[in-house]
């Protein structure tokens, strides 16, 4: 286990690295000059030329790479162009709207999700299965933004019952927060569902066929007990990768659903930085959200343990 744990470890430094280069490339080779835009419209000739000097510019484009990475590797993400804030601080004051809307929009997705696909799984074939067939195919055709301004219009709007911009954090209570997180949590949460729920049937379906599910009915167990006893173990890897991989997407920044619903998250914070041309935010928003996402492919592939014990790291 702890071998295992090293390797991937090991593993992911050469991932890390990748994906600072990419990061550095996309920003600093991208049109143009950094120098300008961190200087402001009425900086003159010289100040800017002191700047380029000032941030290495002049450089060659690796000693600019070398000497970016060791101030991130010293946590130094730089400053924002736009508001002049630490990188690191503006992005840890943006984690806890989008951690809160990940979170719920997961939550609401494995609730529904799993319930359905074992559903279509039990019934193959039946009119349950067509419908959550159809539901699994509606999620991944219909845009995000599309379920987000129906929710908008019918609770927010029509019905007015609902919050539909904004962020309330826990200290304005955990009733007015889930009010704020709800809808986005569902708009955000409709294609994952659509996803789980498709893995779902499909693990069920395979688990139905095997030799203990059929001594189970054997010994009299009704399909309920078989189903969350007996078929939700192996249908638990899978479900738990998707899961996970879609967590780590949403926590990476869910730009879509935060700008709909106007909520101040690191979603919102990377559009900012781009209409602003914000080099800085844009490098650390992207890297961070890297890191992000190698940690939590980790911490799946270290749950199978739990959920498997027939699984063995070596």
């Amino acid at each position: 286990m702890i071998r295992y744990l090293i390797a991937r470890i090991l593993s992911a430094i050469p991932v890390i690295g990748v994906v600072t280069i990419v990061v550095f490339g996309l920003t600093y080779l991208g049109p143009g000059d950094a120098a300008s835009l961190m200087a402001g419209d009425y900086a003159s000739p010289a100040d800017i030329a002191a700047l380029r000097v000032k941030l290495h510019l002049d450089d060659p484009i690796i000693t600019q790479y070398i000497y970016w990475l060791g101030n991130v590797l010293k946590g130094d993400f730089g400053h924002s162009i736009f508001s002049q804030q630490p990188v690191l601080a503006l992005i840890l004051s943006r984690v806890e709207p989008t951690i809160t809307l990940a979170i719920a929009a997961t939550l609401v997705a494995v609730v529904v999700a799993v319930p359905l696909g074992l559903l279509a799984a039990h019934n193959k074939g039946g009119i349950a299965d067509q419908v959550v067939s159809l539901f699994g195919v509606a999620g991944t055709a219909i845009p995000a933004f599309l379920i987000g301004y129906l929710l908008i219009f019918a609770f927010g709007v029509y019905y007015g019952s609902m919050p539909i911009a904004g962020f309330a954090g826990i200290e304005s209570g955990l009733l007015e927060m889930a009010k704020h997180v709800l809808l986005p949590a569902i708009m955000l949460g409709f294609a994952q569902t659509a996803l789980i729920s498709r893995i779902t049937r499909a693990s069920a379906i395979e688990a139905l066929n095997q030799d203990f599910v059929r001594v189970a009915r054997a010994k009299g167990l009704d399909e309920i007990t078989i189903m969350i006893w007996h078929c939700l173990k192996p249908i638990a890897v899978p479900v738990i990768t998707i899961v996970g991989t879609s967590f780590a997407h949403m926590l990476g920044g869910v730009v879509i659903t935060e700008t709909v619903f106007a909520i101040p998250g690191i979603g919102s914070l990377l559009v900012e930085a781009i209409q602003h041309k914000d080099i800085p935010v844009i490098q650390g928003v992207l890297l961070l959200s890297s890191l992000v996402y190698v940690l939590v492919n980790l911490l799946v592939d270290l749950s199978y343990l739990i959920v498997d014990p027939r699984i063995k790291y070596t």
